[in-house]
């Protein structure tokens, strides 16, 4: 409902969104986008070079302990424990634990990602698994060397006081907070410099303007801001407003470059909106698109469009206040 108001209002003054922030400060948004996973590190690797010959500047994979828990002495863990157990404990609470042996296969996927992409551009983690406080450390120390971009999310954005523990710990950037509602969640990180970097979703924080002052609070205590973002065009452009108005953004996500048909949900805006991993910022009034393609939302929307929702009315969503384990595929409508 925010992003909508702020789109009729920008129409309603044909000025673009960014204009109503107080200006931007960059033409085109950096993006990362998440890299498919293979258990084979040379395919791995591959994966993430196809992403740089694309054209992006910032890499991202996901370095969970399913890429080595089925090798023998990788994993500690409790015996008869379930996947379900686990995505419903905080990562501290499960008794899960990398072996040595396991520390030494993970930072292999890494070490050969950086062989076939280099040093030079970044490269991000996350999805590590609900793993200990020691064990986070001991995976951040194994991975000083190849330079990361930040690892992401290793434990629930609340725990303040451990994830400065971490972040103390380890010669490697942190990054939480794409599920924290309101400015004060990231206020309390930043003002204690428990993360390196945060990491708002504009969908999540309560909308475009708390965005910005996310990013403008995190400025005045010297962390920079990148954004999370897994949604449809629509947020993928208030995210892209509130990103060049931020002074200290760093990089956005990007969650459906391979959706071929995921741009065309909206129509009147420069395309591709993701271009050799920058988004140009529309300078058209609003977010900067004039019409939803509704014949290709109702091709693809799972369920009704615009119907009632009768089944929420007894089924309950995952509300937990911290990641899941796992993204689910593109999210297409938000």
């Amino acid at each position: 409902m925010e992003v909508a108001l702020w789109d009729l209002a920008g129409k309603a003054y044909g000025v673009p969104i960014y204009q109503m922030l107080g200006g931007k400060f960059r033409d085109k948004i950096r993006c990362y986008a998440d890299t498919d996973t293979s258990a084979d590190p040379k395919e791995f690797a591959a994966r993430l070079k196809a992403r740089k010959d694309m054209g992006f500047t910032w890499l991202k994979m996901d370095l969970g302990i399913e890429l080595v828990e089925k090798t023998p002495g990788t994993i500690t863990r409790p015996v008869g424990q379930t996947d379900r157990d686990v995505n419903n404990t905080e990562h501290m609470f499960t008794g899960i634990d990398i072996t040595p042996k396991g520390i030494d296969m993970m930072a292999n996927f890494v070490a050969v990602a950086r062989e076939a992409v280099g040093m030079e551009i970044p490269i991000s983690a996350d999805h590590f698994g609900h793993i200990s406080v020691k064990s986070c450390i001991k995976l951040g120390k194994a991975l000083e060397k190849y330079n990361m971009g930040w690892l992401e999310d290793m434990i629930p954005w609340q725990r303040t006081d451990l994830w400065k523990f971490i972040t103390d710990s380890i010669d490697v950037p942190t990054l939480t907070g794409e599920d924290i509602f309101l400015k004060e969640g990231f206020i309390e990180l930043a003002k204690n410099h428990a993360v390196d970097m945060l990491h708002p979703d504009v969908l999540t924080t309560g909308g475009i303007l708390e965005t910005k002052k996310i990013g403008d609070a995190c400025q005045e205590y010297g962390v920079p801001v990148c954004i999370h973002m897994a949604e449809s065009p629509i947020g993928a452009l208030a995210a892209v407003h509130a990103a060049a108005a931020i002074e200290n953004f760093l990089v956005m996500e990007i969650h459906s470059v391979e959706v071929p048909w995921w741009q065309d949900l909206i129509n009147g805006v420069e395309k591709p909106i993701m271009n050799k991993g920058f988004v140009t910022v529309p300078n058209g009034p609003g977010l900067g698109f004039t019409t939803l393609n509704e014949d290709l939302i109702r091709k693809h929307l799972d369920g009704g469009y615009f119907e009632p929702t009768p089944e929420w009315d007894r089924d309950r969503s995952n509300d937990r206040l911290w990641s899941r384990k796992k993204e689910s595929g593109p999210i297409i409508w938000s």
